[in-house]
């Protein structure tokens, strides 16, 4: 009796094969870097969930589950997750929607994307849907970005001043900043906390051993303390609720589910955007491959322990993670060391983030969306490739017009446009052969081509669908109209064709018909087997015979050349 088949648990529970393999020598590097990673998650946790529309509180749940989750479903050793700032965008335009100004109404919603996101990613890591992320070119990507980095910024502008104001969107939210600072409604020492905070932990970003968030964010919270700065008007963190998060199923009966089920989508695909490239890079900084699959399934369930645990939707974090590294950690035993150092705190000392300044934790975020901009790269691409560039900033105008949320629907549909605009008008080339060179190549390169007395060879570059199945007929008949002599015979040089459609299947047989008509033999070289395979299964073979078919561009030459009779040399 054959044994039946045993689940492969290695496969989904990374974490713990690590674990079973650990190292003692190991240990003291994971604890020290835990320890260093908990001054940077701590600030950071707040200052993000803050920036997504809710209570700084939840952004610590939001560090301490995911963490563990991660540490046992995800396959990256060194991956830290937490709320970022790239996900704040997306996260704030659903809950400023439709929270009202009601803290716990504000984490219900967010909580839902979570759990959103989270159901997404898994689902698409159980089917093998790890590549999704690549559907979006990079100056697509860089567009999108470039709109959330501004976002994020301006929605925390009004903080830095030390003000309160409900988001209404990039464009409207400038528009109101600007009328209130004119107005004189701007608090200036809370501007001075978190201007100065901003500009030293700018100032100590060139320093990667220093942990320039912390050292803002406590020199801002001692300044507060030390000169009564709370009692001047500068709003502080307050007093945070001590104990840890419980098991909550997150749920909004007077909300528009398909918002909430957009944001999340949105959520999921910057998030794991995000986390599949950081993770590559460092694993390939550490010669460990990483399976994407198993990457989005491990973020989707840190996304979905989140949400349960009245968190916020998380991703990996460009900040935290290079911190955990340079402290030397070896393993996601650091992310538990970090958790559990979060969670103490919580439970110990949480009055020592009341004096916190709401305008620190607004340069934190601010200066995390600085660094979100792209321009470089968009600058090479605008001298290599205008019309790739335009797109970018067609995206960027999309995300800061209208926000994260039509942001992400506009990256996509773009995304999509540029594919089937790519494949609705080839290139495609009418083939000649160049004495001194292998091979048959394009005459209107090489004008000193010779061409093959009534056979023209014609070069397709893109699969054959819908889309361009007509232009492909009209290319077709041209080029046989073309011809400096009677055509007897037209080969297609079908090596790029990849694919095959319905719809170009019925213009195939069509074609080859019209061709008949004229007393042109349609023949194919070089076409890819799949290919050939779904031809006969569209019934083309009846017609067309295995003769019509040619290895290479030269026998489908030498085979006219014989049955035509043709005196020509190759």
């Amino acid at each position: 009796m054959p044994e039946k088949p045993r689940l492969d648990w290695q496969r989904w529970l990374p974490g713990l094969v690590t674990l079973l393999h650990y190292q003692p020598a190991w240990l003291p590097k994971d604890i020290a870097a835990g320890l260093v990673l908990t001054t940077m998650l701590v600030p950071v946790g707040i200052a993000y969930a803050e920036a997504s529309g809710v209570p700084g509180i939840y952004g610590l749940y939001a560090t301490i589950i995911p963490l563990l989750a991660y540490a046992l479903f995800g396959p990256s050793r060194i991956l830290v997750l937490g709320p970022d700032s790239a996900l704040a965008a997306p996260i704030l335009a659903v809950v400023g929607q439709y929270a009202a100004s009601e803290p716990q109404r504000a984490i219900t919603i967010a909580s839902m994307m979570a759990l959103v996101a989270g159901a997404f990613c898994v689902i698409a890591g159980l089917l093998r849907l790890g590549f999704i992320t690549e559907l979006l070119s990079k100056p697509i990507r860089y567009g999108y970005m470039n709109g959330i980095a501004l976002t994020v910024l301006i929605s925390q502008l009004p903080k830095l001043f030390g003000l309160s104001v409900d988001s209404q969107g990039p464009l409207r939210d400038t528009w109101n900043l600007i009328q209130a600072l004119l107005a004189g409604q701007g608090h200036w020492p809370s501007f001075v906390v978190g201007g100065g905070s901003l500009a030293l932990i700018l100032l100590l970003k060139p320093f990667k051993r220093l942990p320039g968030i912390l050292i803002a964010v406590v020199a801002a919270t001692l300044a507060v303390s030390l000169l009564g700065l709370d009692q001047q008007g500068v709003k502080v963190l307050g007093e945070l609720p001590q104990g840890l998060p419980s098991l909550v199923f997150p749920w909004v009966n007077d909300i528009d589910l398909v918002e909430v089920l957009l944001g999340g989508i949105a959520v999921a695909l910057v998030s794991f955007a995000d986390t599949s490239v950081l993770s590559r890079s460092y694993a390939a900084r550490m010669k460990m491959p990483v399976n994407p699959n198993q990457e989005m399934f491990g973020l989707g369930v840190a996304n979905l322990a989140s949400g349960l645990f009245q968190g916020i939707p998380i991703s990996s974090s460009s900040s935290r993670t290079p911190v955990a590294e340079a402290a030397g950690s070896k393993t996601q035993l650091t992310g538990i060391i970090g958790a559990l150092a979060v969670t103490l705190l919580l439970l110990v000392a949480p009055n020592l983030m009341q004096p916190l300044p709401n305008s620190a934790l607004a340069a934190v975020v601010i200066a995390a969306a600085l660094g979100l901009f792209e321009f470089a790269d968009l600058k090479r691409i605008f001298r290599m490739q205008q019309w790739e560039f335009w797109l970018s900033f067609t995206c960027f105008v999309g995300v800061a017009v209208f926000g994260a949320i039509p942001g992400i629907c506009i990256a996509v549909a773009i995304s999509v446009i540029e594919f089937l605009w790519d494949g609705w008008r080839p290139h495609h080339a009418v083939l000649g052969r160049v004495d001194g060179t292998r091979g048959y190549h394009d005459v209107q390169r090489y004008p000193q081509a010779r061409r093959i007395p009534g056979l023209v060879l014609l070069r397709w570059d893109a699969p054959l669908f819908f889309a361009n199945a007509e232009q492909f007929q009209s290319t077709v008949m041209a080029a046989v109209d073309a011809s400096p002599t009677p055509v007897q015979r037209l080969v297609i040089a079908a090596e790029p064709v990849t694919s095959i459609d319905i719809t170009s299947a019925d213009m195939l047989a069509e074609l080859d018909r019209a061709l008949e008509a004229r007393g042109v033999e349609l023949q194919f070289a070089e076409m890819k087997d799949p290919v050939k395979d779904k031809m006969r299964r569209f019934e083309l073979f009846e017609h067309m015979g295995e003769s019509a078919f040619h290895p290479t561009v030269g026998a489908a030459v030498d085979a006219y050349l014989e049955e035509s009779g043709v005196d020509w040399k190759p």
